[in-house]
């Protein structure tokens, strides 16, 4: 089993940045893939960034550019670098990962951005 504890949401204006973290409760090496997906309100769930073990990454498409998913294998940490941030990037993040076939989520963290 996998506790995740995002922390680093905010209210930010536009063009901004926040770093998101994901402190894992037991040793990253052992996660297969590691990620960041939003849901803002009325919407669907969405992706964000992947990060597997093998440090292969994915990014949706209103992301690439902006953001960018590392990793510090010492604080079991996952972390969400949001540049250059839109009022569409509102949205409330959960970090998910992926753990002897199972996904596990955390509780999510607001992000609000303001024109």
């Amino acid at each position: 089993q996998v506790q995740l504890e995002e922390s680093g949401g905010g209210l930010v204006q536009a063009g901004g940045s926040l770093r998101l973290s994901c402190a894992a409760s037991r040793s990253i090496f052992s996660i297969a893939a590691m990620g960041w997906y939003r849901q803002a309100p009325g919407k669907e769930r969405e992706l964000v960034a992947t990060l597997t073990s093998a440090g292969s990454t994915t990014y949706g498409d209103s992301v690439k550019g902006r953001f960018t998913i590392s990793r510090d294998d010492a604080k079991n940490t996952v972390y969400l670098q949001m540049n250059s941030l839109k009022p569409e990037d509102t949205a409330v993040y959960y970090c998910k990962c992926r753990y002897l076939l199972l996904d596990y989520w955390g509780q999510g963290t607001q992000v609000t951005v303001f024109s």
